[in-house]
């Protein structure tokens, strides 16, 4: 959430940033309901004023002897009442706008950095750099990765759409201990370079999706609970991030670096007729997620290594891939400056996302009110939080039954998988 102090005193600055998003988003409605509370806030803290100055006065003429029934204490007292009376109606207006307010900075996404490349379309997102072009395979008659899944008898989609709908698959065999090797090895390394493992629910409520920025904009991609205040979680980012929801945590804490494995679930409402077939987009998919939360002055420095971190996978993988700085028509709703990792896939000869690594800077801690104290320092301070893919873990077993397919059909295992898997080939 924007800081409205920071609309009020910049509002040009604030609506020129807004403009480069994709979307249309207007600070001028939350500027006039700010100064209408402005102004119903003054008079309030003057009739308050005046009512404890009454209050005092009577007190001073009664200890000095004058009668209670004397006129000039119960006008006081007249007016005290009249001034409770004003003031009981104040109140619950400047609540109310209050609540106004607070709902249309919900709907405001995060301001992009000043190194998010500005741009009207994912056309102008910036290659940062490409990695693993040795990798790259040889064989010109790659299938895709669904194809040779389902020859090799590791992939079903067709008993999945049984079992629920389309979007869906069954891993068998081989193809669920990939996928568990996948897991397992992710999470290995990420605990080797530091992050704490956590296993959370995989229900939130409203609260810690309005928290991280999912709600209430994008209600329409999420599965909700019809009889409960319960949310599947489109990603570990939300249940990881409001660990510490309204929290105040000791700046001796951070940073703290958390690692979670967890099923993700999403409605992909906005994705019509999009890969429709294999495992890029599915309602539930598997990823390990990356969270920080950090102190502001930090926060870019922890982005870099982050996305160190989530290129550790790959690289370790021998996967090729290529590195994204999005635009400002591009940026998540919630971010400031985002890193988009991309693998090969050779089937399509291109890059497809396979993570993204975001700052969120104070947005998703101001939503969620989470703060930090420093010792012996007065007041407190918002966190910085970042987040992101290490890996989707479908999609990098796309990228390996693609890049490691062989000509004779089938798919050599990676060479850091095959502790895990116990086999070198499937």
């Amino acid at each position: 959430m924007l800081d409205i102090k920071q609309i009020r005193e910049n509002p040009q600055l604030i609506q020129e940033k807004l403009n480069t998003r994709s979307g249309k988003y207007e600070i001028q409605p939350i500027l006039d309901l700010s100064q209408q509370q402005r102004v119903l806030e003054v008079q309030r803290n003057e009739l308050q004023a005046r009512s404890n100055e009454i209050g005092k006065l009577v007190g001073h003429k009664v200890k000095s002897g004058v009668n209670p029934q004397d006129g000039s204490i119960l006008a006081l007292k007249e007016e005290g009442n009249s001034l409770k009376i004003t003031l009981s109606s104040l109140e619950p207006q400047e609540k109310e706008l209050k609540a106004q307010i607070h709902q249309l900075l919900l709907a405001l996404p995060n301001l992009p950095s000043d190194s998010t490349p500005i741009g009207t379309s994912e056309d102008d997102n910036q290659e940062v750099k490409t990695w693993g072009d040795e990798y790259k395979p040889e064989n010109p008659n790659i299938v895709p990765h669904w194809e040779i899944g389902e020859k090799l008898g590791i992939l079903n989609f067709e008993r999945a759409v049984k079992i629920a709908q389309t979007r869906f698959v069954s891993l068998i065999g081989a193809g669920a201990a990939l996928e568990r090797a996948l897991i397992q090895f992710m999470l290995s390394k990420h605990i080797e370079n530091g992050y704490i493992e956590v296993s959370p629910p995989l229900l939130v409520n409203t609260d810690s999706l309005t928290g991280t920025g999912q709600l209430p904009k994008f209600a329409e991609d999420s599965f909700k609970c019809a009889e409960d205040d319960l949310w599947l979680i489109p990603t570990a980012e939300v249940p990881v991030t409001n660990f510490y929801r309204e929290e105040i945590i000791n700046a001796e804490e951070l940073p703290i670096y958390h690692t979670a494995y967890t099923p993700c679930f999403r409605r992909e409402a906005g994705s019509y007729g999009r890969d429709m077939r294999g495992l890029i987009r599915l309602h539930q998919f598997n990823k390990v997620e990356l969270v920080k939360l950090v102190k502001p002055e930090s926060s870019f420095d922890e982005l870099e290594t982050l996305l160190v971190s989530a290129e550790s996978i790959l690289q370790a993988l021998k996967l090729p891939y290529r590195v994204i700085n999005l635009c400002t028509a591009d940026l998540g709703f919630s971010a400031t400056k985002t890193y988009d990792l991309e693998v090969w896939l050779p089937s399509a000869g291109k890059y497809r996302e396979i993570s993204s690594c975001s700052n969120c800077v104070d947005f998703q801690a101001r939503r969620a009110d989470i703060r930090f104290k420093d010792a012996g320092k007065k007041g407190t301070q918002f966190v910085h939080t970042l987040n992101g893919s290490g890996l989707a873990v479908g999609r990098t077993m796309a990228a390996i039954l693609e890049n490691y397919q062989q000509a004779d059909g089938t798919i050599k295992v990676p060479e850091v998988l095959q502790v895990y898997l116990g086999r070198e080939v499937l």
